[in-house]
């Protein structure tokens, strides 16, 4: 079990200065409101590409009163090795560095980080994604598959340049065809790999579920798609066949996407649908409870994900959950994150909600700027 077994913060959010020590797998850190629970969860999600479970810019994670810098490190359970993320205070002309160490030697980005560590969360935030906006499901989507593929990041990046890029041409070049040409043919490569990337992802985490569901369970199984033109490329053609296909689309779509301001049609238009498995029914139209229950579901058959195909068992992260759920539904939770066999982090401003939590967990009361294990 990767796990982590020491952290420590410098001038991170509201901590000037901690030094935790941590032996249980599963850790409620329980405290007030406003605490500092959560940005201890945020401290570990660095550590993950992408911006961290806040998706908050690095210099807004510096403490106030600070020199605007801050470090995070982790020392992993055995011989794993000691991971470090940070940013450097600003120079003379107010530039500032995102800082990686492993075992005190400089990495070069976080995606160095996933040979020792993987990390799948689930926040508040997220309570209304089923009835939200694509795009909240679209960004779901990829924080599942960035679990898996660490590169689907970087890809996922060069995507939005191109598009942008494309963007600006239709605007203030709109004659320039060659330009657009070789501009849809780089977006047209990466889009059917980002695409491809989601599409993989969404199988295998359908197979998962579909081995590990159990009828009557409080955390009912997911059945989920992807839909969009991009998709449906992928879903019936060969790689080289759907980029042709879809540069083609947007050779045909370039005075429409000139008038919308966007690009229309792509990876960036694209949903991922989800329907509640044992009702059969779109999972937005669910009651607040079972969509949350579908959630933390999905979260954990995605857990089960990361570790089958990256052979780590990833730090579940999970804020403010058990406040919402009834005594059996806790229970039962307490029960799946157990036999994840991962090390889980939650957090809880009642003390109460974690009275049943099974030998071997930890205890770790928060208060600002502090954290003590009890």
């Amino acid at each position: 079990m990767t796990a982590v077994s020491r952290l420590i913060l410098q001038d991170f959010r509201s901590y000037e200065a901690l030094d935790l020590t941590i032996g249980g797998r599963i850790v409620a850190l329980i405290g007030e409101n406003g605490a500092g629970k959560t940005n201890l969860l945020e401290a570990l999600s660095l550590f993950a590409p992408g911006r961290g479970l806040r998706r908050a810019e690095l210099p807004a994670m510096a403490r106030q009163g600070g020199d605007g810098s801050f470090a995070v490190s982790v020392t992993l359970a055995g011989e794993a090795g000691r991971l470090g993320v940070g940013l450097s205070a600003p120079d003379a002309e107010g530039r500032r560095a995102r800082l990686a160490r492993i075992d005190g030697e400089a990495a070069g980005s976080a995606l160095a980080f996933s040979e020792y560590l993987r990390l799948v969360w689930l926040t508040p935030d997220l309570d209304g994604l089923f009835r939200g906006a694509a795009g909240d499901r679209r960004r779901f989507l990829d924080r599942l598959v960035l679990a898996v593929d660490p590169g689907h990041a970087t890809r996922s990046s060069a995507l939005e340049r191109a598009l942008r890029s494309r963007n600006r041409i239709l605007e203030e070049s709109p004659g320039q065809g060659q330009w657009l040409d070789a501009i849809e043919r780089e977006i047209a490569e990466l889009g059917v790999a980002v695409a491809a990337a989601r599409s993989e992802t969404v199988a295998r985490l359908s197979g998962i579920i579909g081995e590990t569901r159990e009828d009557g369970s409080p955390f009912p199984h997911a059945m989920i798609a992807l839909s969009g033109e991009i998709d449906e490329l992928v879903a019936r053609l060969p790689a080289l066949d759907a980029e042709d296909g879809y540069r083609d689309l947007l050779r045909r779509g370039r005075a429409r996407d000139k008038a919308a301001g966007r690009t229309l049609v792509g990876p960036q238009a694209s949903d991922l649908e989800v329907r509640h498995g044992p009702k059969d029914i779109p999972a937005g139209q669910g009651s607040t409870g079972e969509q949350k229950a579908l959630l933390i579901g999905l979260v954990l058959a995605h857990a089960r994900l990361v570790a089958a195909m990256s052979g780590i068992r990833p730090l579940v992260l999970l804020d403010e959950i058990a406040a919402h759920l009834d005594p059996r539904r806790r229970a039962a939770l307490y029960e799946g994150l157990t036999g994840l066999g991962c090390q889980v982090w939650m957090t809880g401003a009642d003390a109460a909600l974690f009275g049943d939590l099974p030998v071997g967990s930890q205890r770790v009361l928060v208060e600002a700027g502090r954290a003590i294990s009890e």
